[in-house]
């Protein structure tokens, strides 16, 4: 919280942030994916946020000064993952490879692979790092929600809240699909780095990028905010549901705002796909490079996804916000 620090204190932990003010608007969709509904009247306080997602050279620096090390570099213990075959208990993280004809896009595991020596300085594998790769101003990924966690406290942040997220996301339009209005590519134009074409084998990467884009590769939102959407996937803070918190009606006909919601409850989380592992969900936001219109339409604002908080990929980074007392 702002109030505890002093002005100097708090502009240099503001740098690079954006405020945006405190507001009410309409969260989620009805019009693509059941998860998203329904349409609630939410109120959020107003905080700073990332102007971008948080980047490779970002990330570097938190490293050098604390020696942390993420998850990916860290191998499994059996243990938390039954089943495991021994020889898989090695570090290492998914990565993304493009499929060479169509495959049933039902099974991930058609193009995700777990890389041994994949993290977030060998994104795509041990074979070449971020300097090699030129990927100094991407969005850091191969990061898990503990990894995204520790970075915010180092800087004196938090992340984000699925609602603040999705208000931020929007750049202060009401009622609009995407972030930019109604249309995702208005007169041809490309506002957003994400899949053109067939996925998981056609990209025509009319957008300019077959993997991620270096941040502010594409206009800012009404905010000043960029890459809110798509390019990287984004942790929040909320444990998953697959019904959304809305507020309690309070007469026959009326219904109140929520305010400030926090997602649900780490029970609740579990993936009820898989009962013998317990391991939380969290909320991602804002879709990726690989959301697609055949596949994943999920490059808009109201879009969410639970994803395991032990897990990091190669389109999986995050922002941090700081709080501002009301």
């Amino acid at each position: 919280m702002l109030e505890d620090l002093n002005p100097a204190t708090t502009a240099a932990v503001t740098e690079g942030m954006v405020f945006v003010p405190g507001g009410t608007f309409t969260m989620g969709s009805e019009q693509f994916y059941p998860e998203e509904a329904p349409l609630r009247r939410v109120a959020v306080d107003g905080f700073w946020i990332d102007e971008t997602p948080v980047t490779n050279r970002q990330f570097a620096r938190f490293v050098e000064e604390t020696g942390y090390t993420t998850v990916a570099e860290i191998a499994p213990d059996p243990k938390d993952y039954p089943g495991m075959l021994p020889e898989m208990a090695k570090a290492g993280s998914l990565v993304f490879h493009k499929t060479a004809t169509p495959v049933d896009t039902s099974d991930p595991s058609n193009w995700w692979r777990f890389e041994f020596g994949a993290d977030w300085r060998h994104p795509l594998g041990p074979d070449a790092d971020i300097d090699a790769l030129g990927l100094w101003d991407h969005p850091v990924v191969q990061v898990a929600y503990a990894d995204a966690e520790a970075y915010a406290k180092w800087a004196g942040k938090d992340l984000p809240t699925e609602a603040e997220f999705e208000y931020a996301a929007r750049g202060g339009l009401e009622g609009k699909e995407y972030a930019w209005g109604d249309e995702l590519a208005p007169d041809g134009a490309m506002l957003a780095n994400y899949w053109q074409g067939l996925f998981p084998f056609a990209n025509q990467c009319l957008d300019g990028w077959e993997r991620t884009s270096p941040v502010r590769s594409f206009p800012a939102n009404g905010f000043g905010l960029y890459d809110m959407i798509a390019n990287t996937w984004e942790w929040t803070r909320d444990w998953w549901s697959d019904k959304p918190e809305v507020a309690k009606k309070k007469t026959s006909g009326s219904c109140c705002t929520l305010s400030n919601p926090r997602g649900g409850k780490l029970k609740g989380s579990f993936d009820p796909s898989q009962p013998g592992v317990r391991i939380g969900r969290k909320v991602l936001k804002g879709g990726s490079h690989l959301c697609a219109a055949n596949y994943c339409q999920r490059y808009r604002p109201a879009a969410r996804h639970p994803e395991m908080v032990d897990t990091a990929t190669s389109h999986i980074g995050f922002r941090c916000v700081v709080r501002v007392k009301g």
